[in-house]
């Protein structure tokens, strides 16, 4: 087996670029994406923008660095290029800088910070067709302004005070405690006042030529309180209109995501779509500004799976409309063409995500792109021909491309780093459940697998449960174990996106049932094959994947290990406990929790289980793994014997959250789970990674 890929090695792995953004200029010259890459001691990453060529002739071309990195890259109508960061501003000597806003210049040069505040700078939005540019911030909402703002967030911080109190809900957030700062939207605008002053000292202050006049934040929406959390707001190309949505909390512990538009010069807010049991997303709008593309999404019942819709909004009239109502697709408007004639659109379908054009007109829906991979941040030439976006597959990470409309044709263009080999081959497979619906996956193969030399076989479950094995993931990537000789099957079974809405309602409700039987028809089909060593197998799972696995575990003993990964173990536990227990709440009644939930079957389990957790997940709480550990060790029937062993095993991290994102620690999770698997699976005994300790 070769041994010449980076995933062969896990430092080698860690190193591999990673790609995210993606930015154009107006005139279509410049494409500017982020790339993040391991810092010199290996423990966390740093990004840094480079620009592309658009035409694909020159190499790519690093524009920014700093030991703190650079991110959030948005050009403005004139071509000037902003972005984030909190790398100290040469020419202020602050002790701890935060996120501040810095700006490229167009002509060249330097970059500089022309903005900076306490509470730093989250997001920054601009205007395609005027020189309008908006931030996202947060604020003490007890604050009256900027200044009061900074003087509270100084007096926290130096008596050491971190308490929240909360009037709302939610409180938390995948692994970040909410409050007390909440989101806003500012404008940002010449200061005047301080421009007068500075311009009164120029005689006795000289300066450079290259001064920037100082700029100031104009609050848009100072009475939101925390609706503004999560949300995804659009600019108009006029720069007047801001479209986004407000979560609002209604009755009982429940939200609900309006639709409101946001009058630039005013701040005056409207709504625009406010109905009960839906949620709704802005998209983009259209290049006359005159039509917003937004997302329905319905909230879901224990009966119902959630639908998502697109639509057209008039923002003169108020009057919508759904766009491609006949598609059975959950697509999500990305741009517009630039003479309006068509929605460019991304949807998951039967294994990738690849970009669809809508016409407004009839709502006719056509694929633009053939291969099956998946594509993120489209963006359109100023000539309406072209797009540019981010594509991964299984096959290779996030990359930049070019498309033609027209044709479909994509190009690759030249990029910060090479695509990293990797060591086997993908298929896609398939088989038929017992309802006679197709159950679909991708099988990714070791080199040298064959009838004469079989493959041991992972069965890996996505998380979601709404969502498909179609694109590069960073946390759950098979090559790293077929390096290491196993085959490994990424199923999506029912309630999986990309199949249709049936499919997805297969398995609403009932998760044991066809979720649980489709991932066991494909495994069967799987180890059919003469590659295949069907005495060899072990099943893994993250989240949802992760209660499948437990599911798994508690109803057969086919596996030799499990793993599972910030998992649901006692839903009913579980459903209050989560940062989103309004959604988790209206999915399943009482009755449909106790049928589901996999703790009831901890005394059935008799394969040898890794289980994983980081205290900072909020989405699953810590207390599933810990009471998922307790059981395993009291009730399965590998509880610890009388001298207190077992072969379950706890891999915990203090301060990870729903992922395991620093380096070090994915080089320990995949350490401990390849030891874990090879002891289960090929009667191996291999050492555990020595940062353990152990």
């Amino acid at each position: 087996m070769t041994s010449s890929t980076p995933f062969h090695n896990m430092d080698h792995y860690l190193a591999i670029p990673r790609v995210s953004g993606l930015a154009l200029s107006p005139d279509g010259k410049r494409l500017v994406t982020t790339v993040a890459t391991l810092n010199n001691k290996a423990t966390e990453y740093k990004s840094a923008l480079w620009e592309l060529d658009p035409e694909g002739a020159r190499p790519a071309r690093r524009i920014t660095r700093s030991a703190k990195g650079e991110a959030g890259a948005v050009f403005t109508a004139s071509g000037d290029l902003y972005f984030t960061s909190a790398r100290p501003d040469p020419e202020t000597s602050e002790d701890d800088p935060v996120n501040a806003l810095w700006l490229l210049p167009a002509a060249g040069g330097e970059a500089r910070v022309v903005l900076s505040r306490a509470g730093g700078i989250s997001e920054v939005l601009t205007a395609s067709a005027a020189e309008a540019t908006f931030v996202s911030a947060s604020v003490l909402p007890g604050a009256a302004d900027e200044s009061e703002d900074e003087e509270r967030r100084k007096s926290r911080k130096d008596k050491s005070v971190a308490a929240i109190l909360h009037s709302g809900y939610p409180v938390r957030y995948w692994d970040a405690d909410l409050g007390p700062a909440e989101p806003r939207l500012f404008a940002i605008e010449p200061d005047t006042q301080a421009d007068t002053e500075k311009r009164a000292d120029a005689a006795a202050v000289p300066t450079t030529v290259d001064a920037l006049p100082p700029l100031k934040l104009r609050n848009l929406t100072p009475h939101v309180r925390g609706q503004l959390r999560e949300s995804h707001s659009s600019v108009s190309p006029d720069g007047k209109t801001i479209y986004t949505t407000l979560n609002r909390g209604v009755a009982r512990g429940d939200m609900r995501g309006d639709l409101v538009s946001v009058d630039t010069e005013s701040g005056t807010m409207r709504t625009l779509l406010d109905t009960e049991g839906l949620d709704f997303y802005a998209g983009p709008v259209s290049p006359d500004n005159g039509t917003l593309a937004f997302v329905a999404e319905s909230h879901t019942t224990p009966q119902e799976a959630p639908r998502v819709r697109m639509n057209l909004l008039d923002v003169a009239t108020g009057q919508s409309r759904e766009l491609a109502p006949d598609w059975d697709r959950w697509g999500h408007p990305v741009a517009w063409l630039p003479d309006g004639s068509s929605v460019l659109v991304t949807a998951d379908d039967d294994g990738a995500s690849p970009l669809f054009a809508v016409s407004v007109a009839d709502g006719a829906v056509t694929r633009v792109t053939k291969d099956a991979s998946a594509y993120t941040n489209v963006l359109v030439a100023p000539d309406g021909k072209t797009a540019y976006a981010l594509r991964s597959s299984y096959e290779f990470p996030s990359e930049v491309v070019r498309i033609d409309l027209a044709s479909g044709e994509v190009t690759r263009l030249q990029a910060p780093a090479e695509r990293p080999s990797f060591p086997g081959k993908l298929e896609r497979v398939e088989t038929a459940a017992a309802d006679g619906v197709r159950v679909p996956g991708y099988l990714a193969l070791p080199e040298g697998a064959s009838e004469a030399n079989p493959a041991p076989l992972l069965l890996w479950i996505h998380g979601g449960p709404l969502g498909s094995w179609n694109a590069w993931t960073w946390r759950w990537n098979p090559w790293l174990l077929t390096a290491k000789g196993y085959a490994v099957l990424l199923p999506d079974p029912a309630l999986s996106t990309g199949y249709g809405q049936d499919y997805i309602q297969r398995g609403w409700g009932d998760w044991g049932k066809n979720p649980y039987t489709d991932l066991m028809a494909l495994t069967d089909a799987v180890e059919k094959r003469t590659d295949i060593d069907h005495t060899r197998t072990a099943a893994m799972g993250g989240s949802f994947g992760g209660y499948m696995a437990n599911w798994v575990a508690g109803n057969t003993d086919r596996f030799k290990a499990i793993v599972t990964h910030a998992s649901l173990w006692a839903l009913d536990q579980f459903g209050a406990t989560t940062d989103a227990a309004m959604y988790w709440l209206k999915e399943m009644t009482p009755e449909m929790i106790e049928a589901n939930s996999p703790h009831h079957h901890v005394e059935n389990i008799s394969t040898p289980m890794l289980v994983v957790h980081g205290d900072k997940d909020y989405r699953v709480p810590i207390g599933e793994g810990l009471r998922l550990w307790y059981e395993l060790l009291s009730k399965s029937k590998l509880a610890a014997d009388d001298d207190g062993k077992t072969p379950h095993r706890f891999l915990y991290f203090p301060d990870e959250n729903h992922w395991v994102l620093q380096p070090q620690h994915s080089k320990v999770w995949y350490g401990v789970v390849e030891q874990f698997l090879a002891k289960h699976v090929l009667d191996k005994d291999l050492g555990l990674p020595e940062t353990l300790g152990l």
